[in-house]
C-alpha cells in the first residue's frame, strides 16, 4: 500500500506541473487559470488512495487519468458558474467574469476533451473499462445538471428528486475516482462495487455539507459568498427538507427581490429564519453523518488491508468533517 504521504506529494506535483496546450492563449489561459484556483483535490485524491490500496508505485498510468477527474470537474464549474451566474469561485472571478461567456464555454469545451485525453493513458489492458466508466459518468453529470436546471422552474421538489439530482451531479464523479483508482490498481470487480458505493455516498454527504455551508459556512472558508443559494432561490436540501417540515412561507421567502445590497441580507436572514423555526440545520448535520457512515460501511464491505480501511474512514472525515 503507498503511503498517504506519497500520495500527498505525488498529488502537488502533479498540479503543480500540470501541461495544457500553449495556445491560443486566448483558449488555453483560462484552463491554466482555472487549475491555478487550487482546490481539495477530492476526487483525483480518491483515485490515487484507492489505486494505492492495491499498488505499491505510481506512474503516468493513474497520475494522467487521476488529473484528468480533477479537469474535467474543471470543466463542469466553468459551465456551471455560467448557468449559475456566479461571480466567484474560491474567492476569486469565474472564468465568465474575468474573460467572458463565450471564451467560457469554449475553453471548458477543451477542457473536457482534455480530461479524455488524460484518461487515455490508462494501462491498455483496461483502457477499455476505464474509458466506458468515465464517459458513463460524463454524461450523469451532465443529467444531473439539467435536473436541477429543470428544478428551478418548478415551486416544488420531493426529497426523493433531489437526492437523485446530486447523486448524478455529485455523487458519480466521486464514485467514479474511488472505482477508478481500484480498476487501474487492479481489485475485481466485487471491491470495485464497493468502493463505487463508498464514493457515491459520500458524494451525497459532501453535497449535502455544500448546501449547509452555502448557508450556514464561512465566506472564507467556503471561497463564495454565503447565501448564494438562497438568493438564487435554489432548490437546496434544506429547502426541500424546511418545507417538509412545515416551515410556512418558504417559498415566498425564496421568491422575494433581491435587488439592492439591503434587499439581499433581509432576502438571507428571513429564510435562514425560517430554517431555524423547523431545525433544518440539526437536520442537515444528521444526514451527513448518516451518508458518510453508510459510505464508511460500503468501504468496509470488501476484504481490504486494515489501513485501507483506516485510510478510507479518514478520507470520509476529512472530506465533510467530523464535527457534522
Amino acid at each position: 500500500m503507498i503511503q498517504e504521504s506519497t500520495l500527498d506529494q505525488a498529488l502537488k506535483d502533479l498540479f503543480a506541473n500540470i501541461q495544457f496546450q500553449s495556445g491560443p492563449e486566448g483558449l488555453y489561459d483560462p484552463l491554466r487559470y482555472m487549475i491555478s484556483l487550487g482546490g481539495k483535490r477530492i476526487r483525483p485524491r480518491l483515485c490515487l488512495l484507492t489505486y494505492g490500496i492495491f499498488r505499491d508505485s505510481l506512474g503516468r498510468w493513474i497520475l494522467e487519468p487521476a488529473a484528468g477527474l480533477e479537469v474535467f470537474h474543471s470543466f463542469t464549474l466553468i459551465h456551471d458558474d455560467i448557468m449559475d451566474r456566479s461571480a466567484l469561485r474560491r474567492g476569486s472571478q469565474t472564468v465568465w467574469k474575468k474573460w467572458n461567456e463565450d471564451t467560457a464555454i469554449l475553453s471548458g469545451d477543451v477542457m473536457c476533451i482534455d480530461a479524455y485525453k488524460r484518461m487515455a493513458m490508462a494501462p491498455k489492458q483496461v483502457l477499455p473499462q476505464v474509458l466506458n466508466l468515465f464517459s458513463q459518468t460524463a454524461s450523469q453529470v451532465c443529467d444531473g445538471q439539467q435536473m436541477d436546471m429543470d428544478f428551478e422552474k418548478r415551486d416544488r421538489v420531493p426529497m426523493e428528486e433531489y437526492m437523485k439530482m446530486i447523486g448524478l451531479k455529485t455523487g458519480v464523479l466521486i464514485a467514479c475516482a474511488a472505482q477508478l483508482g481500484a480498476l487501474i490498481g487492479g481489485a475485481n470487480a466485487y471491491s470495485q462495487q464497493c468502493l463505487y458505493c463508498y464514493g457515491y455516498n459520500l458524494g451525497l454527504a459532501f453535497q449535502v455539507a455544500d448546501d449547509y455551508l452555502d448557508a450556514y459556512g464561512d465566506e472564507k472558508v467556503f471561497g463564495k459568498p454565503i447565501g448564494g443559494d438562497i438568493l438564487n432561490a435554489k432548490k437546496s436540501w434544506l429547502t426541500i427538507k424546511a418545507e417538509q417540515l412545515g416551515a410556512a412561507g418558504i417559498a415566498e421567502a425564496l421568491n422575494a427581490p433581491a435587488e439592492t445590497d439591503e434587499e439581499k441580507t433581509a432576502k438571507i436572514a428571513r429564510v435562514k429564519a425560517l430554517y431555524d423555526s423547523v431545525g433544518v440545520a440539526d437536520a442537515a448535520r444528521k444526514e451527513i453523518a448518516r451518508l458518510s457512515e453508510r459510505a464508511i460501511r460500503e468501504a468496509e464491505s470488501t476484504a481490504l488491508p486494515e489501513k485501507g480501511h483506516a485510510a478510507l474512514e479518514n478520507f470520509a472525515h476529512v472530506l465533510v468533517g467530523r464535527n457534522f
